[in-house]
């Protein structure tokens, strides 16, 4: 299987949700759901001040975090997935939607919370070390970082495994791993700020 050696453009995500408006399953798929019961169990508190999703797709994960944030900003790169996601989670009003391709377009702001959901695959070894310079400036201190990721193969630049620990190895020295579980199809990684921010 041939990997492609940059980050997937916006176009791509274009492309997929033009054809399939749920393009994963993430509305019926029972280890989609399966997946995020296991993501919800993973955070340590109740409720985060403010958090930060990287791909929220279609707003199923957006939905279910929504209860547990004052207030959350989700990003995407797909206009049709974010139209998806709006409406979705329309009578949150705490809950806000962005069009923006990280790493060059990472939001201002500092988050207590941030979650990246089968997304980091997507980026090269250089995109992914620029989005943990990103990070490390973005969270206060004490915050928690959560990583879910498919291990199986795929053609995106980088492997599951690889794309978390390339970042685990960028954030070293501010995040650290915190909780870091596998299962026969993923893993879910919890890391959290050592002291504080910088």
């Amino acid at each position: 299987m041939s990997r492609s050696t940059v980050s997937l453009p916006p176009g791509y995500f274009d492309g997929i949700y033009a054809g399939n408006p749920d393009p994963w399953g993430f509305t019926t798929s029972a280890y989609e759901g399966a997946k995020y019961d296991a993501t919800l169990a993973a955070l340590s508190r109740d409720t985060y001040d403010a958090a930060l999703e990287i791909g929220c797709s279609i707003g199923v994960l957006t939905q279910r975090l929504a209860g547990r944030c004052t207030r959350l900003l989700s990003l995407d790169v797909a206009e049709n997935a974010l139209e998806a996601a709006r409406a979705r989670c329309a009578d949150s009003p705490h809950v806000s939607f962005l069009r923006a391709a990280v790493p060059d377009e990472w939001p201002p702001g500092r988050f207590d919370l941030i979650v990246l959901s089968e997304v980091l695959y997507f980026f090269s070894r250089d995109d992914l070390a620029r989005i943990a310079e990103h990070m490390v400036r973005a969270v206060k201190p004490g915050a928690e970082i959560v990583l879910v990721h498919w291990t199986g193969e795929t053609n995106y630049p980088l492997s599951g495994d690889d794309a978390v620990e390339t970042l685990v190895a960028r954030t070293a020295g501010i995040l650290e791993p915190h909780r870091q579980t596998r299962t026969e199809r993923y893993r879910l990684d919890v890391l959290r700020t050592l002291g504080a921010a910088p």
